[in-house]
């Protein structure tokens, strides 16, 4: 496991002097990365069991390991020159500094879930800096807090936790195998927001190596760093290796169910209904909803649009049910719809597992059980939008109708209500900023399962046909997006031309503002701060006002 110091921030291992340019003094320009890698890390460790290049047997499969989206794994791809797989802090210091002398841009990995490949693709020459060796996870139950490497994934995180306690939760995400380190720092939704907020709402400390190889945290790094790392993407800014977390009492006792209408069974009113009801539920219930095409069960065949209704209570059945004959009794959920569950098997729930199973499942990379959810099981395209006012029938059926081109099971809205505790913290307590105002939050997903350029050309296209249709139904000035759903649609940073960085900072403003609002500008100000040669950067990262980049090839 990569190991972290939690009481004790300083460096581990002394660094290569630097000269005024935060350069390494005493390694000629001409040495390559691997050379100085070579040079610069003990000998009792080497560089052979933490460094992959493409002509190592290992290089492939560890790339490929973490590598979630189907549309990033084709020999097309961009694939970095040299994989670090560290297990130690002084590890990724050495890397962040060769890195830097050799004109290599990193890309930092956890868990592989990000939306457009940008923890392991680029069109430069870059290095990927792969944390899953740091994956401890360390609880205090007295304290009710925790230590987590940002290598571990979600599933390992929830499994220790439910080994120590009954009553102890954190509030993050469903899908078992997403990584820490990205969904903390870019906010992190979960089956609880609405009780407890963002996962990055319930974070109190970190562990950052910075781009002159200093470990920081929080009393070190500063409020304003600490803040920007909490929602505005920790890979702009540096390398997390750990968060320390907030953790939050349930009860023994929570209620789950899903119960599917399809147009027949007046799915489009419950829906249009839903939109005044679920973000005004009491906080302990979360009641959303998946929504796309399938199969009909009636005679004429054909297909149909269904809505599932997911829930989660935060206690027993005998209180929910009266909850929802009071607010939402169109819906007609019954006893026998429900199932009183742990916090741990409701997260097999919205993980796509059957209660059933053993909870040691959600600890695998790549479980041998596979989850049902399809966005583990396809090529997909994703975009996000905001809704702030309810949609009207006849604007749902125009969804509808979009979603009838798609087959069966290949096109899907996922739609979370806000309210609750989302509403109750200031839009700029975080770089994440959507919160009151909001009444709930939908995705649209494309899948489809055939390769190559056609078949996904042809669903993105579609994506971004409803993507269209939604525009006057949704939030506007900006048209909001979320950070952890990152879309390159809506542009990307160029740092390959002059080097003019008004220039950069209009391009980077135009999805900054989407993702931030008004928080990219303060992000932009951190941002130039810590680190600004613009060290850290990616095709969507927050850009430095005064300096261009320090690359080689930029």
């Amino acid at each position: 496991m990569g190991r972290f110091r939690v009481q004790d921030p300083p460096n581990p291992y002394p660094l290569p002097s630097l000269n005024g340019m935060g350069f390494i003094e005493r390694i000629p320009p001409q040495n390559d990365f691997l050379q100085c890698l070579s040079l610069h890390l003990p000998n009792n460790t080497g560089i052979s069991s933490v460094v992959y290049t493409p002509n190592d047997a290992s290089y492939l499969s560890i790339l490929l390991s973490s590598v979630r989206s189907l549309r990033f794994r084709s020999a097309s791809t961009p694939r970095p020159q040299v994989i670090v797989t560290p297990f130690e802090e002084y590890q990724i210091q050495t890397t962040i500094l060769c890195a830097r002398e050799n004109g290599m841009q990193i890309r930092i990995r956890s868990g592989g879930h990000d939306y457009e490949g940008l923890s392991y693709t680029s069109q430069v020459p870059f290095v990927v800096l792969d944390l899953f060796n740091f994956s401890e996870v360390a609880i205090d139950v007295d304290q009710k807090t925790a230590w987590v490497g940002a290598g571990a994934i979600i599933g390992q995180l929830y499994y220790r936790i439910s080994q120590t306690s009954k009553t102890l939760a954190f509030p993050a995400g469903a899908c078992p195998t997403v990584g820490v380190g990205g969904l903390f720092s870019g906010g992190g939704y979960g089956p609880m927001l609405r009780k407890f907020g963002l996962a990055a709402d319930n974070i109190i400390d970190a562990r950052i190596i910075d781009v002159n190889g200093r470990i920081l945290d929080r009393k070190s790094m500063g409020e304003d760093l600490f803040w920007a790392i909490r929602g505005g993407g920790g890979s702009s800014f540096g390398v997390i290796t750990a968060w320390k977390l907030k953790l939050v009492t349930v009860p023994e006792t929570l209620t789950i169910f899903s119960v599917g209408r399809t147009l027949e069974q007046n799915a489009t009113q419950l829906v249009h209904k839903w939109q005044y009801i679920a973000p005004n539920l009491d906080e302990d219930i979360l009641l959303s909803i998946s929504i796309g095409p399938v199969n009909s069960s009636g005679a004429s065949g054909g297909k149909t649009i269904q809505a599932n209704f997911n829930s989660v209570y935060l206690g027993g059945v005998d209180k929910l049910l009266p909850l929802l004959e009071q607010s939402f009794p169109e819906l007609g959920v019954r006893r026998e719809d429900c199932t009183e569950v742990s916090w741990m098997q409701s997260a097999l729930f919205f993980g796509g597992y059957s209660i059933q199973v053993s909870p040691e499942v959600v600890t695998s990379r790549n479980p041998e059980i596979r989850s049902t959810l399809p966005i583990t099981r396809y090529y997909f395209k994703a975009k996000l939008d905001y809704v702030q006012e309810p949609i009207s029938i006849k604007g749902f059926e125009g969804m509808w109708k979009l979603l009838l081109e798609r087959e069966a099971n290949m096109g899907e809205l996922l739609v979370v209500p806000y309210g609750g505790k989302m509403k109750e913290i200031s839009e700029t307590a975080l770089p994440f900023p959507h919160r009151a105002g909001n009444l709930y939050k939908i995705q649209q997903l494309a899948y489809w399962e055939e390769s190559g350029a056609v078949a996904s050309e042809r669903s993105i296209s579609w994506s971004r046909k409803l993507h269209d249709y939604m525009t006057p139904y949704v939030s506007k000035s900006p048209r909001a997006s979320y950070m952890n759903y990152r879309d390159l649609d809506f542009g990307v940073n160029n740092y390959n031309g002059d080097g003019k960085t008004s220039r950069s900072y209009a391009q980077a403003s135009v999805w900054g503002l989407k993702y931030f609002k008004n928080n990219f500008k303060r992000l932009v100000r951190i941002k130039t701060k810590v680190d600004p040669t613009n060290f850290f950067r990616n095709e969507q990262s927050i850009p430095s006002l005064y300096s261009k980049s320090s690359s080689k090839n930029n």
